[in-house]
């Protein structure tokens, strides 16, 4: 099991009330919500491997370079500025810092520090997003069926059967609601094929684009016709091939028109949609979930002092029962 951690604790930081507090009146609404998640994920699906998958650069310096928008929306407004004001703090790799709530920033390290005392692996690569670790780590695994755990759509693009199953727990609107996708699952309801509906979500998105991350996509392209001129073709050189052959039938002539203007950008778009297959990624421990936590002590003690004594008692009960 693969968590998109980042995803993971900003929906528990919105989704639980910030009126939970450490006795000391410190918010932890993120950091119970996400230790239930991960309890829950545990004893409901079992796994007997998890990563925590984090950002050690939110906006990598490749993904500008190709595409200066990508997320550049929400770059801090003054990132050599105190955390603090404006109701954000900043958090961020090498470059500029994103803009983050407030109340969660401060969370963050008391969510790496329960992991730790639980004994569950996190892990990062300099550089990279935590889609990319998720990406590597996928990449990487070639037996055991892996299940990623996010509320990012990005990640639909790894799902596979082969060389081993990846399948993506979509928790856009909450574990509770949670989707499982393979890729017959992916291509029906995005009208891909399933053979290769990975590879063909990614392309579709190249070609929608996503203010939410700050990609233009190809102007008069929506997702339904991505979907469409996708499912076409074999691959995405395949695609970009036709756009210059001008006797490709596959291509409606209004449709070559519009790539053609957009050639500059559907240049550089491809490793900045797909996930790194090859990041460095470097775990903080061994993956596989433990029985017991494996600092108790160090674990209860996070409990009294941040009031997370109901949390903490859930995830040690999670461990057991997930073994």
């Amino acid at each position: 099991m693969l968590l998109d951690a980042a995803s993971l604790y900003f929906r528990a930081f919105y989704g639980v009330p910030d009126s939970i507090k450490a006795p000391d009146g410190t918010p932890v609404n993120a950091v119970r919500g996400f230790t239930d998640m991960v309890s829950r994920l545990i004893t409901e699906r079992r796994p007997t491997r998890l990563v925590a998958c984090l950002d050690l650069d939110w906006r990598p310096v490749f993904r500008v370079r190709a595409i200066p928008s990508y997320k550049a929306h929400r770059v801090a407004e003054d990132p050599g500025a105190p955390p603090g004001g404006a109701g954000t703090e900043l958090i961020g790799g090498a470059g500029p810092a994103e803009s983050v709530p407030d109340g969660l920033s401060p969370q963050v390290p008391i969510i790496l520090e329960v992991l730790a005392a639980a004994g569950l692996a996190t892990g990062g690569a300099e550089g990279y997003e935590a889609d990319d670790v998720i990406g590597t780590l996928c990449a990487r695994e070639r037996s055991d069926l892996v299940e990623v755990v996010s509320g990012d759509r990005d990640l639909l693009q790894l799902v596979r059967d082969e060389p081993n199953p990846v399948r993506v727990v979509y928790a856009g609107r909450g574990l509770a609601k949670a989707e499982v996708f393979g890729p017959e699952e992916l291509g029906a309801k995005y009208n891909l094929p399933a053979a290769r509906a990975g590879d063909a979500y990614a392309e579709m998105a190249m070609l929608r684009g996503d203010p939410s991350d700050g990609l233009p996509g190809v102007p008069g392209i929506g997702e339904k016709t991505a979907a469409t001129l996708v499912s076409r073709f074999g691959s995405w050189s395949e695609l970009l091939a036709a756009v210059a052959d001008t006797s490709d039938g596959r291509l409606a002539a209004g449709v070559r028109v519009k790539m053609n203007a957009a050639a500059d950008y559907l240049a550089v778009v491809e490793p900045v949609v797909r996930v790194a297959p090859d990041a460095d990624v470097r775990l903080d421990r061994d993956d596989s979930v433990p029985a017991t936590p494996v600092d108790p002590e160090a674990l209860a003690a996070l409990g009294e002092r941040w009031g997370l004594g109901g949390a903490v008692d859930r995830l040690t009960a999670a461990l057991a029962v997930g073994r």
